[in-house]
């Protein structure tokens, strides 16, 4: 035991949770920074690795997706839906913020059991810092996504431009929720990782990325789309979609019933429950990372 800044007596090695982030705001920087030099180092293209592999990726889907399977509207597929390389794009970057915030969260403990076994930091601030920088690789991704939404007629409201806001917080709360939790637990289980993985691959099919909801509802009734639509990642993708890829439709395009006056403020919901249970995992097991580690 040791004794805390008011005389009261603390367990080692066991921080205040998010309390002591806001008084570590210059050491979050600093991680976020070495995340990003470590990441890089060596590499020619270094930050440009933003831009290129989720272009390759977004080729790829559209040209088997798009193309083979005749998901964009055409002449000789009327019931496609338009601008799809926008509604590709859109959903594409927001997964893929997503996945890297989470992976990296989920592994940012044991990648930095060197640093912990020497000094104490607030442990929070490694997933918190992953889902920083993965914030850092999403920026230029959605700068190209801008630039194609100008080209192709981009004429959003501002209550559009909210919506994307929201549904980006959604999703990063939803991140760091989850990277708290497996974060804390790949510490005594390593498994951890591999199910994190499993998890990510499913979010990339499970959300109307790379199809449209109505084929959900369609496909599974009413009743398994409610939940299907509950998915704080599907209200993350589809308020993009509102935002970035409806506001280049002719306004014929389907949204989701009711996804901002019900949808939108279930995901944030679930996402600060997830959030919540993330750090009351993270701090009844952070007290002994560094004998585990």
């Amino acid at each position: 035991m040791s004794v805390g800044a008011e005389g009261e007596l603390t367990r080692p090695g066991l921080g205040r949770g998010f309390s002591d982030l806001r008084q570590s705001g210059f050491l979050l920087k600093l991680l976020v920074r070495k995340e990003l030099k470590v990441r890089y180092r060596g590499s020619v293209l270094g930050l440009l690795w933003s831009y290129v592999k989720p272009g390759v990726q977004f080729i790829v889907f559209y040209i088997a997706l798009g193309v083979f399977l005749g998901l964009e509207k055409s002449a000789r597929n009327p019931d496609g839906l338009a601008n799809y390389a926008i509604y590709l794009f859109s959903g594409i970057i927001l997964i893929n913020f997503f996945s890297e915030a989470l992976g990296n969260a989920a592994r940012s403990i044991v990648n930095n059991g060197n640093l912990i076994k020497k000094i104490y930091l607030p442990r929070e601030l490694f997933p918190v810092a992953s889902v920083w920088v993965s914030a850092v690789h999403f920026f230029p991704q959605l700068v190209i996504l801008l630039v194609a939404c100008i080209f192709a007629g981009w004429t959003p409201t501002a209550f559009q431009l909210i919506s994307a806001v929201v549904g980006f917080v959604i999703v990063g709360l939803l991140a760091t929720g989850l990277g708290l939790l497996f974060g804390s637990a790949n510490v005594y289980f390593r498994d951890s990782e591999n199910l994190v993985d499993m998890l990510l691959m499913i979010a990339t099919w499970a959300s109307p990325v790379m199809y449209s909801w109505t084929m959900v509802e369609q496909k599974l009734g009413p009743t398994v789309f409610a939940f299907y639509q509950a998915n704080p990642i599907t209200i993350g993708v589809e308020l993009f979609h509102f935002a970035f890829w409806y506001p280049t439709t002719d306004g014929s395009a389907l949204m989701p019933p009711n996804l901002l006056i019900l949808w939108a403020p279930v995901g944030l919901a679930i996402s600060l429950v997830i959030l919540g249970l993330g750090q009351l995992t993270f701090r009844r097991l952070e007290g002994r990372f560094a004998q585990e580690l």
